[in-house]
């Protein structure tokens, strides 16, 4: 199968760079080990990060991205994909915009225009590719950004956090009588995000067993040993505003394991305790991505054994270390946080601190290693925009999503925090995550399975595919074995073709699909057709359970928001003409067939006003003949020198016409070019007798009306690029003209490439507003390291400035 060769060729340097570091030590379970080697190569995955260009943004704003796609495992580039989803989610996880990015060399950028009719709110932009699909929604990109629609006569009521959630983690997974265990707990307002609290544990008879507190981010644990199986523990919460919560532990269970993750200053100790009957052997594997780090035996000596793994066995990023009882079936896990110690290191200086209104600014981009090595070709973004109290931080960075947020399951809270901040209680406060917020891409079964599960869905390799079922019209019973053309009426003629499986599915890989289409999806309809072709939704229709918090504003924000009223209004008065997308030009025009045997323009000919003279009068390579069905064409096979029986593929503007007695009818004034293929064509698994091939001016087909079983639907294909616009005054005219500039967003460029010295030199000038501006930018090294970088400067009012 293409797709898995393909798959597999991808997962060639990740294999190769792949380090069983307990191999060193003995792999005691090689079968397990093995499966999980197997069920990754097969199961190669993806993450995309979206970089925007502002954290907050007023209904009728253009919203800026770029996409990065990088392996699950080492983060580097993978050019796998070649089409990204992008969506809007309010709310309540509905779309209310979504496009197609084509991504080039793991790279793509794109932009959404949000309609001035969108009503405030907190939404959520996604992104994932066709093959993420099959991980689940979890494992999409996801963003929270903020809108404001600032035509609202009232602001956003304040949220009401008055509503909490309390929840208990076992290290390990369980509760075991007798068995001392560090249970974690987090502590949230309705809006998820973590407060903080103390409380008690209390045993059934209302004893406290333990005191407890929050940490960071309503987040910490509690250490104690179950008395009995059966018994309930509550824990009672008491918030800062002095409310108390009550809440119940997970059960205690009789028989089990108890797992206990321990840092030492070289290496990391596993404790495992058991209580079941006759256990003698426990396993512990080490895995994170496609890496297994460890994978070790150890005897139980009253009921207890300890591994340890030193700090250069570890890798980076979120660990898994599950452990398997003597059956080798997963009876405990936990997750474990190495910080990445390679970062892409991004120095920014501008050549002034302050500016005047309408200056022009440059900033100094430096991109090193870890040994402050210059990083040429490292791949960057770059945005500035104006700090408000809309929107003061840029979100979550590149690199505490790609090495920590991306690995766990739901929203988590300032993942930066836990990649850069420096402190006493940061270790803490990241196991404390590390327990609250475990989570795996895959279960144990389908590891441990003798085949794998066949995907859902096939990685865009090439191109978008469109996807769709061919059902009897009848009964809407699969309709197996059909030959299916798609095709878009253009005068750059692409057609493609798909025979249904037996479940009545078909797919096209389509290729310079861009922009609003209007695709004629068609059977062969010279043929008796009793078929209904429909087309799939090509979004994703799956959407995690994670809530974002609500919009909240008060009168504080009142004076950013008429700021930002007037500066849309400005916008769409004065520079509406820089704000629409453009077609993009094709890389290749040629017809799909290539350069066709015979080619007549139409205008070097005497013009007949019938198609049929037309063709007898200069078309030799092509018969009309006169049967009982009406007319056939016989187009002449010139490599053999006869005439092929049947009628050949016939286009009009790329679109196939099955009936000659239609082609026929087609007014001869309206076509300016035919092209004949006079010999056999195969595409795909269907080979055509010749094409005769008509190309009308316009590329609409001229009014010709379509078999009314020809499904033609509305569809978008990739997005047309928008090229960012900002005012240059490079002369004092310029910085003197009248039109005013009250841009929010000052610059934004997806393409920046350091050069040779690691360096990129990057201009723009700044607007009428007066404020502090933040500069971020983010990206990918050349070896898949990430990095990110703020930078802030301020502007003043002109006059303010040059007297500084």
């Amino acid at each position: 199968m293409r797709v898995a060769y393909v798959v597999r060729g991808c997962l060639l340097l990740g294999a190769l760079c792949m380090a069983l570091t307990a191999q060193a030590q003995r792999d005691s379970l090689p079968g397990i080990s093995r499966a999980f080697a197997r069920y990754q190569t097969q199961a190669l995955q993806e993450k995309l990060f979206l970089h925007t260009d502002r954290p907050a943004y007023v209904s009728g704003d253009i919203l800026w991205f770029k996409l990065y796609a990088v392996d699950a495992t080492y983060h580097r580039p993978l050019p796998l994909s070649k089409i990204a989803y992008v969506e809007v989610l309010d709310r309540q996880q509905k779309p209310v915009l979504q496009t197609k990015i084509a991504l080039t060399n793991a790279i793509g950028s794109g932009s959404l225009l949000l309609p001035a009719s969108l009503v405030s709110g907190s939404y959520t932009v996604r992104a994932y590719t066709n093959w993420m699909k099959n991980t689940g929604p979890e494992y999409y990109f996801h963003r929270s950004i903020t809108v404001v629609n600032t035509l609202a006569a009232a602001l956003p009521a304040a949220v009401d956090s008055g509503r909490y959630d309390v929840q208990f983690f076992p290290e390990g997974g369980q509760l075991v009588q007798g068995l001392k265990s560090r249970v974690a707990f987090k502590i949230t307002d309705k809006t998820g995000r973590g407060i903080a609290a103390e409380g008690s544990l209390l045993d059934g008879s209302g004893a406290t067993v333990a005191r407890f507190a929050t940490l960071k981010f309503g987040m910490g644990h509690v250490d104690f040993t179950p008395s009995q199986p059966g018994a309930v523990y509550t824990a009672v919460v008491k918030l800062a505003d002095g409310q108390p919560l009550t809440h119940k532990l997970p059960p205690v269970h009789a028989q089990g394991h108890v797992l206990r993750l321990d840092e030492a200053a070289d290496h990391v100790a596993v404790t495992v305790q058991a209580a079941v009957p006759g256990a003698g052997t426990v396993y512990l594997l080490g895995h994170a991505g496609q890496q297994v780090f460890a994978s070790v035996a150890g005897q139980l000596r009253n009921g207890q054994a300890q591994f340890t793994v030193a700090n250069s066995a570890l890798p980076e990023g979120v660990l898994h270390f599950t452990v398997f009882n003597d059956q080798r079936q997963p009876v405990a896990e936990r997750l474990y946080f190495r910080r990445p110690g390679r970062p892409l290191q991004l120095q920014l200086k501008t050549d002034k601190a302050q500016y005047g209104t309408r200056e022009k600014v440059s900033l100094a981009v430096t991109a090193t290693g870890a040994a402050q090595q210059p990083q040429p070709a490292a791949n960057l973004s770059l945005a500035v925009y104006k700090l408000d109290s809309l929107a003061a931080a840029p979100g979550t960075d590149i690199s505490s999503y790609l090495w920590l947020a991306a690995d766990l399951q739901g929203a988590v809270e300032q993942p930066e925090y836990y990649v850069h901040a420096t402190g006493a209680e940061v270790a803490e406060a990241t196991d404390n995550l590390m327990l609250t917020q475990g989570w795996r891409r895959f279960t144990w079964q389908d590891v441990l399975a003798a085949q794998p599960p066949v995907p859902a869905y096939v990685p865009e390799l090439n191109g978008h595919l469109i996807r769709g079922r061919v059902v009897q019209a009848a009964t809407g019973a699969p309709a197996p074995g059909i030959a299916t053309f798609l095709a878009s009426p253009s005068r750059y003629l692409r057609l493609y073709n798909s025979i249904s499986k037996p479940d009545g599915s078909i797919q096209f890989e389509v290729r310079d699909f861009s922009g609003p289409r209007n695709p004629v999806v068609q059977p062969d309809l010279s043929r008796d057709s009793t078929y209904r072709i429909e087309l799939l939704n090509p979004f994703s229709t799956e959407y995690t359970t994670t809530l974002r918090p609500p919009l909240a504003l008060d009168e504080r924000h009142r004076a950013a928001l008429t700021q930002r009223h007037l500066q849309m209004q400005v916008q769409n008065a004065y520079y509406r003409q820089y704000r629409a997308p453009r077609p993009q030009p094709l890389a290749d025009s040629t017809a799909f067939y290539g350069q066709p045997a015979e080619h007549y323009r139409l205008d070097d000919y005497t013009r007949f006003k019938v198609m049929e003279e037309v063709m007898r009068e200069y078309v030799p390579g092509v018969q009309v003949r006169i049967r009982k069905n009406g007319f056939n064409y016989m187009v002449l096979n010139k490599p053999r020198n006869y005439f092929f029986p049947e009628n050949p593929m016939v286009l009009l503007d790329g679109v196939p016409i099955f009936d000659m007695n239609k082609v026929l009818k087609i007014d001869p004034l309206q076509v300016q070019t035919l092209d004949v293929v006079t010999s056999g064509y195969q595409q795909g698994q269907l080979k055509y007798s010749g094409l005769v091939s008509y190309r009308t001016y316009k590329g609409d087909m001229a009014n010709h009306q379509l078999d009314a079983r020809a499904l033609v639907q509305e569809y978008e294909g990739v997005q047309w690029q928008r090229e960012f616009y900002a005012p240059r005054y490079d002369t004092p005219n310029d910085q003197q003209r009248r039109l005013p500039d009250l841009r929010n967003l000052l610059y934004w460029n997806p393409a920046v490439l350091t050069d040779a010295s690691g360096a990129s030199q990057q201009t723009w000038y700044t607007a009428d507003e007066a404020g502090t501006y933040l500069v971020v930018v983010q990206g990918l090294g050349a070896n898949g390291q990430s990095g990110s970088a703020t930078y802030r400067f301020e502007v003043k009012q002109a006059d303010v400035a040059r007297n500084k």
